[in-house]
């Protein structure tokens, strides 16, 4: 007769069933919890992704299969390589900045003693949308100094060092004895001598703009060998004068340069005075031109033109980092907050310089914080649209343009080709991926 034996520390095959039908219900139950998730999941991010790549092979209308022909011609769009080339310099320049000013700034803000109001006012920026960060830089970016900020400040320095014309819009009146030259300066048309006299006349300057201390214009008698005349605003207030005269109540145009030529050459200089007048004197015998150099009329300067093809991208990345530098100062802070203090005050005690603890032990130290600020930022930057949808002016929007403003503007923005719009979008998740599937491991390696 044989007889079973059940193994000792065995549990009974009935005992086994309640286990698993106890595993069999945590499993449901956080399947039900995870559902609702994984349904919008599925329905925000993957079907759209599917639903992408997909229409990236068929034409702007969608009805016919093209195969990869949107990707060959999204290569051959000059606008789409120009969006290429901007993404890569928002993608190497955005990041790196961004990242050396946060470690800069969290270095400091703890030698400052109101570090969190400091830390506050530079997180501030984070809570506001890209859409009014980019309205408030778009009028700071204005290239009239009355309207923006930027340039106002940037003419002031200018004006500052460097005088500006005091009569922009003066021109000469026509058949009154006077040229203009392509460089913008004025020339007697006839030839002058020594003991002349000559009365040079303007108009379009408005008298408000005449300089306070301009008085009735008076010609300057020349004795011999000398050369005088008077500039003045050939204008008579309520009318009644006469073109080409000196009137009574015509006023001289007071510091105006005024050159005497001969052969070509500049031989004498004068500033007209509060009537206008100018004299040149010792001049040799002989025939001259008067000259009215081109500063005289010279525009205003207007400043920088922030948002033209060759500086908007750099103005708009400015207005990036006035966002984003809070981000990283404070991640870079946290990071910095649990650095092991000893090794930092060995390496002082040892004579190491603030430079050389912050070069050799402080970063080294951060490099794990700084690549996770630095390719978040990476993966951000690529997605950028916001800011350069408002901030670039319509004529250079494809000058600005990068892979995500460029989908918009192929697919809805005019250009109507969801196909190749679409094409667009698989490129960037393409360039995108790399970062996350980083970023990702890089977690998973910090938690382990």
């Amino acid at each position: 007769m044989t007889t079973l034996t059940t193994p000792v520390g065995a549990a009974p095959a009935r005992g086994a069933s309640p286990r698993r039908r106890a595993e069999r219900r945590r499993r449901i139950i956080a399947l039900a919890f995870v559902l609702p998730a994984l349904l919008l999941l599925g329905a925000l991010v993957v079907h759209p992704v599917l639903f992408s790549v997909g229409r990236s092979f068929f034409d702007a209308s969608g009805s016919r299969f093209v195969g990869g022909e949107n990707y060959a011609e999204m290569f051959r769009d000059p606008a789409t390589l120009t969006a290429i080339r901007n993404s890569a310099i928002w993608v190497v320049v955005a990041p790196t900045l961004l990242t050396g000013l946060g470690l800069i700034l969290a270095v400091l803000v703890e030698k400052v003693r109101w570090a969190t109001a400091f830390k506050l006012l530079l997180f501030m920026p984070m809570a506001v949308s890209f859409l009014a960060a980019g309205i408030i830089f778009r009028l700071a970016y204005e290239e009239d100094p009355d309207k923006g900020v930027l340039n106002a400040a940037v003419v002031g320095v200018h004006d500052a060092f460097k005088e500006s014309s005091s009569y922009p819009t003066a021109r000469a009146r026509e058949g009154q004895g006077l040229d203009r030259a392509p460089d913008g300066s004025y020339r007697t048309t006839g030839a002058v001598s020594p003991g002349d006299t000559v009365t040079l006349g303007f108009v379009g300057v408005p008298p408000a703009d005449v300089p306070a201390g301009a008085k009735p214009a008076a010609p300057v008698r020349a004795g011999a060998g000398e050369l005088g005349g008077a500039v003045y605003l050939d204008f008579t207030p309520g009318g009644g004068g006469r073109p080409g005269v000196v009137d009574a109540a015509e006023r001289g145009l007071p510091g105006m340069t005024v050159e005497a030529e001969r052969d070509g050459r500049a031989v004498a200089t004068a500033t007209t005075a509060a009537d206008g007048s100018f004299r040149f004197g010792e001049l040799a015998a002989g025939s001259y031109t008067v000259r009215l150099p081109a500063a005289n009329f010279a525009p205003p300067y207007e400043g920088v033109s922030w948002l033209g093809p060759a500086l908007v991208t750099p103005a708009i990345i400015g207005a990036y980092l006035w966002i984003w530098t809070g981000f990283a100062m404070v991640l870079i802070g946290a990071g910095l907050s649990s650095l092991p203090r000893d090794a930092l005050e060995a390496a002082r005690m040892d004579g190491a310089s603030e430079w050389q603890v912050f070069r050799r032990i402080t970063v080294p130290l951060l490099a794990p914080v700084l690549t996770v600020v630095f390719v978040t930022l990476v993966i951000n930057v690529m997605k950028v649209f916001d800011l350069i949808y408002i901030i670039a002016p319509g004529p250079v929007q494809e000058d600005a343009t990068v892979l995500a403003t460029q989908m918009w503007l192929v697919s809805f923005g005019g250009g109507n080709n969801q196909g190749l719009g679409s094409a667009l979008g698989v490129l960037l998740l393409l360039l995108v991926i790399p970062a996350m599937v980083f970023n990702v491991r890089r977690f998973r390696r910090s938690q382990s």
